[in-house]
């Protein structure tokens, strides 16, 4: 797979995914304009590439998305380059990140935040955009933008009392205090906790691995229903459900798994 040169983050090929590394490690992979120019720039590539996926075959069956170095996944915005901003430039930095994250939700294929160090305010908001948080021993969550006089702007009032209960989501904003990962991993913002970050690593390639095992026409018809179906009463997002599991036994990958199951064999699903 062909991406290019970016001048922040680094794209390569592990395993069956895709792995996107911010690459500011001496700015502790802070989210400057030029991140998240470069972030846009791959999520979009992303996307083209995965929209011809069940014609062309699934170039990747997930993308791990981390952080340089050992101290950060990303410690927030760049405040250095905001502290000059505006109302109306704030916005347009905001908007930009938004694309990003709105994004990575739409990828059909899943988004793993391989959390290594500080994830503060932008980054504990695209941890947020992702599918699974997995995080190493020295992590660290927290939306700090309270303690600048802002508030989060990149998803974190949003997303964040979606993944956690309402009365941390709260704490976390309001008093800008963040949580260790042992905490976060109690609330249900983490999936599992490594010791460092090659085990963050290794724990990726599992679940990737896992995935890859899957038929690829279901999982992204089963992220797309619960992205669907998340902000909707319960009667509203089951009949979201009846359209695309009825739709999902029109594929091929439903044909082969059903028959390998009757015939007691390993589904090789085409991913189609």
């Amino acid at each position: 797979m062909e991406f290019g040169e970016f001048s922040t983050v680094n794209v390569s090929e592990r395993g069956s995914a895709l792995l996107v590394s911010i690459n500011r490690p001496r700015a502790m992979n802070a989210l400057s304009t030029q991140v998240v120019a470069d972030l846009d720039a791959v999520v979009t590539t992303c996307s083209q590439l995965l929209e011809t996926a069940p014609e062309s075959g699934w170039p990747f069956r997930a993308v791990v998305i981390t952080g340089e170095g050992e101290k950060a996944f990303a410690a927030g915005a760049d405040i250095v380059e905001m502290s000059e901003y505006g109302s109306e430039e704030a916005r347009a930095y905001a908007e930009s990140m938004h694309q990003v994250t709105l994004a990575l939700e739409a990828l059909p294929v899943p988004v793993i935040a391989a959390v290594n160090g500080h994830a503060l305010g932008g980054g504990c908001e695209l941890a947020l955009a992702c599918d699974w948080i997995i995080a190493s021993e020295n992590a660290s969550f927290g939306q700090p933008e309270i303690t600048l006089g802002i508030i989060p702007g990149f998803g974190g009032c949003v997303r964040l009392p979606r993944r956690v209960p309402l009365g941390v989501a709260r704490e976390m904003i309001l008093t800008g205090n963040p949580l260790r990962v042992q905490r976060a991993l109690e609330v249900g913002l983490v999936n599992c906790v490594c010791p460092d970050k090659d085990a963050l690593l290794e724990c990726a390639d599992e679940l990737v691995a896992s995935v890859a095992q899957r038929s690829p026409v279901a999982v992204a018809q089963a992220k797309l229903t619960m992205a669907k179906a998340d902000a909707l009463t319960v009667r509203d997002g089951l009949d979201v459900e009846l359209g695309a599991f009825s739709a999902v036994f029109g594929s091929e990958d439903s044909r082969v798994g059903r028959q390998a199951f009757v015939d007691k064999q390993t589904a090789q699903f085409p991913g189609r």
